[in-house]
């Protein structure tokens, strides 16, 4: 008999299958981290316009004379039915637990505070300029994130807030030499700091429910609390809206800014971030701005022209993320500036 030589399986063919199961799992895992990425952005944008439109609503309830108390209660009152109607559709259980109610009575008081705080300022300077003051809580939110939760704050993080703040600048439409109100001003800042408090522990807090079930508690919460808030002074009781226009723009409050808005902005910064969140609220202002145009026919100057384009930049570079460098945006910036001064020559 010959020299029968005994192969050995080859290795080669079984490592081969282990890489390509190995790169289609890494594959799978950054396709979901995109889509992930793509859903927070858009619901971010989304939380950010819907919230913007409480003017909107607002604005013709107080013309037909309810109170800021009555206002904010049937905007609350109208989305708790909305919801609870929605989670009994969908056979959710109501439970909690007693960790679980700590935080969401946080919640729903924080937002209690800031919604009380930005309506009552409407009673002080223009819906569109408390609006546009608002939104220095994105960078309450990076500032507070920085400083207690070590979050890195990026140059395009630094860029954005600039670009937004500047842009909300030029939104601004007061006439040279008047001075805003001292509480308005003051009424706008605790609605921003509580606002930004709000995103920072709905990002950090370890409550795991769906989007539907936490905003309903929120809001649930939110609305005992005006309702005690009703009882300290006798100009806040409540009151019926006095007619069929007044219940459509309750209603409204109730859907659009309290609803969409908070459902999608709890979805955006578990998905993306608070920071990234916050930053995309710039676009609230630019709603105002939108529906002042559209709807009451107010004129777009060329100065509110240039103030939209750089609240989308920052938005812009929100999302584009780390593959938006420097480089490009100083090159952007530089064009749209030589457009610009040709078009104004």
């Amino acid at each position: 008999m010959g020299n029968i030589k005994i192969m050995k399986p080859k290795r080669r063919g079984f490592h081969l299958v282990t890489s390509e199961i190995m790169s289609s799992a890494r594959l799978l895992c950054k396709n979901d981290y995109r889509r992930m990425k793509h859903k927070g952005i858009i619901c971010g944008i989304l939380a950010a316009v819907c919230y913007g439109t409480n003017p909107f609503g607002a604005l013709p309830l107080y013309e037909e004379g309810v109170n800021t108390a009555s206002v904010l209660f049937y905007r609350f009152f109208m989305a708790v039915l909305m919801l609870a109607i929605m989670l009994i559709v969908r056979r959710k259980d109501f439970s909690v637990t007693k960790g679980e109610l700590k935080v969401l009575g946080s919640l729903g008081m924080l937002f209690a505070a800031s919604s009380i705080t930005y309506y009552q300022s409407f009673h002080f300077m223009d819906a569109g300029i408390a609006s546009t003051i608002l939104f220095v809580y994105p960078v309450m939110v990076a500032v507070i994130m920085a400083t207690f939760f070590r979050e890195k704050v990026t140059a395009s993080t630094v860029t954005s807030i600039i670009l937004a703040l500047v842009g909300i600048g030029l939104l601004y439409k007061g006439d040279a030499g008047v001075s805003l109100s001292t509480m308005g001003v003051l009424l706008v800042m605790v609605s921003s700091l509580t606002y930004a408090v709000y995103i920072v522990i709905v990002n950090q807090s370890s409550i795991r429910m769906s989007s539907l079930k936490l905003t309903f508690y929120v809001l649930l919460i939110c609305m005992l609390c005006l309702l005690a808030y009703s009882f300290t002074s006798p100009d806040l009781y409540l009151m019926l809206p006095p007619s069929p226009r007044a219940w459509f723009f309750a209603c409204w409050l109730g859907l659009v800014p309290t609803v969409l808005s908070l459902v999608f902005m709890t979805i955006a910064v578990h998905e993306v971030g608070a920071t990234p969140t916050a930053i995309m609220g710039a676009l609230e202002p630019l709603t105002a701005v939108a529906i002042g145009v559209m709807v009451f026919d107010e004129s777009l100057t060329f100065r509110l022209a240039v103030g939209i384009v750089l609240i989308l930049s920052a938005v812009l570079l929100i999302v584009m993320g780390k593959s938006f460098h420097l480089r490009t945006i100083t090159h952007t910036i530089t064009t749209l500036v030589r457009k610009t001064w040709r078009w104004k020559s």
